[in-house]
């Protein structure tokens, strides 16, 4: 359960480089299918029976709501489902004039828009020709009014993009998960289960694999794993991908293996390319790597043979080929620039290099294999890459999933894009260094570049050094008016409650973010809380950031997020949650154009006296850029 826009990259890696390998492996999107048979006019006749045996106390207004409309449901449900997947575009008409759709709880938060003086609450958003992604959004509403249906009626932890995060993210006990798993399938478990077999029955595979990117993807890869040994349990079940690699790197609970046979962490080709030599009989256990297995004693083992890694260079070309292209959604939930592109359009994910070529920030998990391991591939290499794709998928859309894309590697991508005559989109993730100077920003552009995003994280110098960022703000403020006067969306990537910020530091923080926006800098933003990781520099030596961890709890399961405690934020000291909603709210207007000129202090709600003058000049980034 990731994005219903685009596949989940992980997947058409793994597929490439075992057919690569002569290995034949197919792949299928089950969170798309699960959505898909969900929202579909059947299955929205089986959720109404589902609710209709729900005690009418335990209904939420969104379960009502859906009950007494639900012949309108029914019928708009494949209409919206096709426009959103490109295949009917003049229902927009229909759907932008707000006759079409029931419109639920979450059509309220258009009345919190601005309104243009038109009487229309959308208008500044969209304007007077942007109907289609008015559609888009007004039906996005409508999904997630369902989405909301489905939370308060079948599984309280379901969502499009995290569903039942809380049983998995930083558990340490896998009991959670175990109980949840335990109770009978609802509605959205058997629609999975079925999908899930059908799947096996379809391609008849003796290993099943499991990418599970985020702890949203936790439970239903159990729930899938459940079913496959319940009805096949000869096939063999492996695990691995970006939550594995994060959170269970000291797993040690042996009711894990009751629903899957092998877990791996990292990089996935050379532990599978040994699972399978294993699993045909030409090694033994004892020489896989990076696998966690359940031995004859009934205990958890983990073992790593030390091999070389497979070369970036030669992982092979990612495939699509089996997943279904064409249905999945093009969605226009938030307004945010940058978001938008995350969820709007089907991309071609592929990555420039492997890791990070600076892996020094104090506040990333640069212990780990995805971080530290960096390695390229040559600019022909990438571009014979993307030639591949493109002639497989028809789409000319790239994201960059980068950690932070060298500049080196880019401005040799772009060269060989320009030499080759190849058009397409890109964006993706970097770090505002100096080497983006104007000229490299405007060969970016012309060779397709049309985003980038970035951390700028807590806007202080101070701060940036402590988390040794390697930019400052000046820097920023060069590189990032570069990409924007080059015609490129630029994102700034934002952090509070960084170890020993405080109430000035958050202050001075959003007046260079406002003086960035106000002189074009930057046209998006988005303000997230600092979270400590066991494998970040904060978390392997918390003396240097000036704070004290907070002991973990014993388990055997996952372990990544650890509390900490600041002195700076002592009682009376910081209060970053509710700086954090002033942040959220000014980087809001920020983006579209309101509040620019005014003082920052208006959008922190402190005690009278507790928010103190910003000490940067009002011109400080205009003079940086002149």
């Amino acid at each position: 359960m990731t994005q219903l826009n685009t596949p989940y990259p992980s997947t058409a890696y793994l597929t490439g480089f075992l057919r690569s390998r002569g290995v034949a492996a197919v792949q299928d999107d089950l969170a798309l299918g699960l959505v898909l048979a969900l929202l579909s006019r059947e299955g929205l006749n089986a959720l109404r029976e589902s609710l209709r045996a729900m005690p009418e106390a335990d209904r939420s207004g969104p379960v009502n709501f859906f009950l007494d409309h639900f012949s309108s449901y029914a019928q708009t449900i494949d209409p919206v489902i096709a426009f959103l997947q490109g295949r009917d575009s003049t229902l927009s008409h229909r759907i932008a004039g707000r006759g079409f759709l029931p419109e639920g709880a979450r059509f309220a938060a258009l009345d919190a828009y601005a309104d243009d003086g038109t009487g229309d609450p959308l208008g500044w958003a969209f304007g007077a020709l942007g109907q289609q992604d008015r559609a888009r959004h007004l039906a996005t509403l409508y999904l997630n009014d369902l989405a909301d249906v489905l939370r308060d009626g079948v599984d309280e932890g379901f969502e499009f993009v995290r569903y039942a995060e809380r049983l998995a993210a930083s558990q340490p006990s896998f009991d959670a998960l175990a109980l949840a798993l335990a109770q009978p399938p609802h509605l959205i478990d058997a629609t999975l289960e079925r999908l899930a077999l059908q799947a096996v029955d379809t391609h008849q595979p003796t290993l099943v694999l499991l990418s599970v990117p985020f702890p949203g993807s936790v439970y239903s890869a159990f729930r899938i794993a459940q079913c496959i040994k319940r009805k096949h349990p000869q096939i063999r079940i492996a695990m691995g991908g970006g939550f594995v690699n994060t959170e269970l790197r000291e797993l040690s609970d042996a009711r894990v293996f009751d629903h899957v046979d092998f877990i791996t962490l990292d990089g996935g080709e050379r532990p599978l390319l040994n699972l399978i030599e294993h699993l045909q009989g030409q090694r033994s256990a004892q020489r896989l790597v990076r696998t966690f297995v359940k031995n004859d004693a009934g205990r958890v083992q983990y073992i790593h043979l030390q091999e070389p890694e497979i070369a970036f260079e030669d992982v092979g070309t990612p495939t699509w080929d089996g997943l279904p292209l064409h249905n999945y959604l093009s969605l226009l939930d938030m307004l945010n620039p940058m978001n938008r592109l995350w969820s709007d359009g089907r991309w071609n994910k592929l990555t420039v290099a492997h890791g990070c070529y600076w892996k020094k920030c104090s506040f990333c998990d640069v212990s780990l294999d995805y971080i530290s391991r960096y390695e390229t591939a040559s600019a022909s290499t990438l571009v014979d890459r993307i030639q591949k794709i493109v002639a497989e998928t028809g789409q000319t859309g790239f994201h960059f999933v980068d950690e932070a894309a060298p500049p080196k590697a880019l401005k040799a991508l772009a060269e060989e894009l320009l030499r080759r005559g190849v058009q397409i989109s890109w964006w993706g993730n970097i770090r505002f260094e100096k080497t983006f100077t104007p000229d490299l920003c405007e060969l970016l552009a012309q060779s397709g570049c049309i985003a980038m995003s970035g951390g700028l994280e807590v806007a202080s110098d101070r701060l940036l050094k402590l988390m040794q960022k390697g930019v400052s703000i000046e820097q920023v403020a060069q590189v990032t008016k570069g990409f924007a006067d080059a015609g490129v969306l630029v994102h700034a990537y934002l952090m509070y409650g960084f170890p020993t910020q405080t109430v000035q530091d958050t202050v001075d923080a959003l007046e260079y973010v406002r003086q960035l926006f106000e002189n074009g800098c930057i046209h998006s933003g988005f303000f997230h809380r600092f979270v400590c990781t066991v494998h970040s520099p904060v978390g392997r030596d918390p003396e240097a950031y000036g704070v004290t961890l907070l002991p973990l709890p014993e388990g055997t399961f996952a372990k990544n997020d650890v509390g900490f405690v600041d002195p700076t934020s002592m009682p009376p000291g910081v209060d970053h949650d509710l700086l954090g909603q002033g942040l959220k709210k000014a980087i809001y207007n920020y983006m579209h154009g309101i509040g620019l000129d005014a003082d920052v202090r208006k959008w922190f709600e402190l005690p009278k006296g507790k928010c103190p003058k910003t000490t940067v000049s009002r011109q400080k980034i205009a003079g940086v850029l002149s």
